[in-house]
């Protein structure tokens, strides 16, 4: 019995970065793939990582993040790298979101940075979409990032549900994993249709 949905948001709500990173990637002239190579190296202390727990500042990060490059034989700049994170919201997942929570518990689970304020009108889309979750996860807020367990136990205790009764959409197998270890029924997301038919058969509602 599903009594709860928890989203990722970049690549699930938002559409994907690494279509970015392999735009910015082709306009430089570094392999295809170099960016999302680099924070899948030393996942747990890298640039990256130490960004998401907010243990860097923006500016270390591009520091850390362009030595880690350059190691690596290539030459990127951090900011446009973070740039490329900024992704369009998918209406029919910001549906979704939405008649899942007129239904169910719904939480927002996401490795993030903090950011000094953008376009005020996105600002504010991302706000009104953001208050459709009951909790809200942070990794830039509560120190520990996706695909740590404490992560998703975190989002478990605040929706007062177990693991077994809730749903996860994520576009990364990494994260999907300890989530189905602990009993989650995990949805990879593909892309916005294939993941909305996946949450419907579990649900057992419509959400277009």
């Amino acid at each position: 019995m599903i009594e709860a949905v928890l989203f990722d948001f970049g690549g699930v709500v938002l559409t994907s970065p690494f279509e970015a990173f392999s735009r910015y990637e082709a306009e430089i002239g570094v392999p295809d793939g170099l960016l999302r190579s680099l924070n899948a190296t030393n996942p747990d202390t890298n640039a990256w990582a130490q960004l998401e727990r907010s243990e860097v500042t923006i500016d270390e990060f591009c520091a850390l993040y362009e030595a880690e490059a350059a190691a690596a034989g290539h030459t990127i700049e951090g900011p446009r790298v973070l740039e490329a994170l900024s992704g369009d919201l998918r209406p029919e997942m910001v549906e979704a979101v939405r008649r899942c929570s007129e239904r169910l518990k719904i939480a927002c689970l996401t490795n993030n940075f903090i950011t000094t304020p953008g376009h005020v009108d996105r600002e504010q889309q991302m706000a009104d979409v953001m208050s459709l979750f009951h909790v809200v996860v942070e990794s830039s807020r509560v120190g520990v990032r996706k695909p740590d367990p404490r992560f998703y136990e975190m989002a478990c205790e605040l929706l007062d549900v177990k693991p077994e009764a809730c749903v996860f959409l994520d576009d990364l197998g990494i994260n999907l994993k300890p989530a189905k270890a602990m009993g989650m029924t995990t949805i990879k997301v593909l892309h916005a249709a294939q993941a909305i038919d996946d949450l419907e058969a579990v649900v057992g509602f419509p959400l277009r």
